[in-house]
């Protein structure tokens, strides 16, 4: 289904909010006061994620919603780069924090489950269960972990050993005809390269292993044509 900008800023108006990830809705938002509606700001609505958000934000774990529970979903939402942020316990936020406890507890031992192969030298790996990113030499660990944005539900990075092919650092999409610095394409059209957006904005890449400016540049800096690629696991929500 396609929702028009027109189409989504009526339901808006009517109280309701569409969730990106699936067009779903959920319910009713507290509109700023004054003389005439303002733009959505907090939704009173108990998500079905309430009490593990609540739990991850130290807030009392009740499972109902309130406005200091919103309050601080929302700042988590925005740190983040979750969307929409109204404040919802919902399963994309819940999702995010999954995925940055996992992130946390990799440490600078990404690959203590040894699920990236080691034995060839210099290497990218990529797991996209955790969204992460690392680049090794044999057992030594030369850059990383980095958060990853990788592809959406549809648009998957694909899984397997690769190698980097073409290296473009001022690249442009054809296809989506958008900038992707330092991009170094490893399969097909997929490729590392840097984005403006946080790496936990959903729903995704179009299949590319998007990258923070600093750690894109970091490895087209350390990687070069030849060398070996290795993406395994699954993107949470795909």
């Amino acid at each position: 289904m396609r929702v028009t900008g027109n189409v989504l800023g009526v339901r808006m108006r009517r109280g309701l909010a569409l969730s990106v990830a699936g067009l779903t809705a959920v319910p009713a938002l507290v509109l700023g006061t004054g003389g005439s509606a303002q733009a959505a700001s907090c939704t009173t609505s108990t998500g079905p994620n309430q009490k593990q958000v609540e739990k991850y934000l130290h807030r009392p774990v009740d499972g109902k919603q309130s406005a200091a529970d919103c309050k601080a979903i929302r700042s988590f939402q925005s740190t983040y780069g979750v969307t929409p942020t109204i404040g919802y316990a919902g399963p994309v936020t819940w999702r995010t924090m999954t995925t940055l406890t996992a992130q946390k507890a990799a440490g600078k031992n990404p690959n203590k489950a040894k699920k990236c192969p080691t034995d060839r030298g210099r290497i990218a790996c990529v797991d996209l269960t955790r969204q992460l990113s690392w680049i090794q030499d044999g057992s030594k660990l030369k850059f990383g972990p980095v958060p990853v944005r990788t592809g959406r539900n549809g648009y998957e990075t694909r899984t397997g050993s690769k190698k980097i092919y073409w290296r473009h650092i001022n690249h442009v999409s054809s296809i989506y005809h958008v900038s992707m610095p330092y991009s170094q394409f490893f399969d097909g059209g997929q490729a590392f390269h840097s984005v403006g957006l946080k790496m936990w904005n959903p729903p995704g890449s179009h299949g590319c292993v998007n990258m923070r400016t600093a750690d894109a540049k970091a490895y087209w800096n350390l990687l070069k044509n030849g060398d070996d690629v290795f993406v395994y696991g699954r993107k949470p929500g795909t």
